[in-house]
């Protein structure tokens, strides 16, 4: 099944090693016909206040710095060429990455955005810049945020949905599900689903009378183990591999990634403002900073 025909890898400088290009490489090793821009957008204020330069001069300094990098970018790859990748450098001079990175997915119609995670060596966590933000929440295309790991055959796939009767909701599980049959497809690894659904409310348990929390969670378990099960048909995925777990999604997601060694977990973002972007600033920025595998962002489609 052949999905990513065209990937960007988001370059880091200050980063020693690049995972999102080793992933890049791992998927068109995997497909076969994969083409992929290593993309790297710089900017230097001091270039844009240097008073003692005519703007020519600043201008021929800024393609200097350019060019330099295409060169740094240009070695990279160049391994990779030789063994017959598609693959290309880019490097532009921006002040703000992610409106570039936005912009070359549009333009050049990107079905894939690859970037590294900052990890953080004293906290031993991940870190995410407000660019890694803007472009999770504003991304056409779904973004992977991959980390120093492999993704081994016969590995997990951990893909969560939200059991909703929206249609908007509805069509964003459906390529959430997509997105991972393709991934684990490729990966020959294990697709598991699952669903987190929220515990009763206290005050209501304690106000409304007759109000059983146990019959409540029951129903709701019930309710969300029919909606799974459908999905898991539809879907050919089986029985075991659907998970139905009481709690917050923050909570839920990364303790049921831990006991899977989950090599992805995949989530989904149903807009760009709203309940979506505080999905995205909360729970995801909980789950990052507490799975250790990759993080695939599936927007719906606009």
């Amino acid at each position: 099944m052949i999905k990513y025909r065209n990937i960007l890898v988001v370059i880091d400088p200050t980063m020693p090693e690049q995972p999102a290009l080793l992933r890049a490489v791992e998927l068109a090793r995997l497909e076969d016909v994969t083409r992929i821009k290593v993309f790297l957008a710089i900017y230097d204020f001091s270039y844009e206040i240097t008073s003692i330069l005519s703007n020519e001069e600043r201008e021929e300094m800024r393609q200097g710095v350019v060019t330099h990098r295409l060169g740094w970018l240009s070695g990279m790859i160049k391994p990779y060429q030789a063994e017959g990748l598609d693959i290309e450098p880019k490097v532009i001079w921006h002040s703000r990455p992610f409106e570039c990175i936005l912009q070359e997915v549009k333009e050049h119609g990107h079905d894939l955005v690859i970037t590294s995670a900052h990890h953080h060596s004293l906290l031993k966590s991940f870190i995410f810049t407000p660019s890694d933000w803007h472009l999770l929440r504003k991304c056409p295309c779904p973004v992977l945020v991959t980390k120093h790991h492999g993704w081994p055959a016969g590995g997990n796939i951990l893909a969560a949905i939200n059991i909703s009767d929206e249609p908007e909701q509805m069509s964003l599980n459906e390529r959430i599900i997509h997105e991972a049959k393709v991934i684990s497809q490729l990966a020959k690894a294990n697709l598991h689903l699952v669903n987190a659904f929220p515990a009763p409310i206290v005050n209501i348990a304690l106000e409304l009378p007759g109000f059983s929390p146990e019959l409540y969670s029951d129903a709701m378990q019930q309710h969300h183990k029919t909606e799974m099960e459908e999905y898991a048909r539809k879907f050919d995925i089986p029985a075991e591999c659907i998970h139905i777990v009481e709690g917050m999604p923050e909570d839920v997601l990364p303790e049921l990634a831990h006991s899977l060694d989950a090599e992805l977990t995949i989530l989904g973002s149903v807009g760009r403002t709203g309940w979506s972007a505080a999905f995205i600033g909360n729970t995801a920025e909980r789950v990052v900073d507490s799975i250790q595998g990759d993080l695939l962002v599936v927007k719906a489609y606009e």
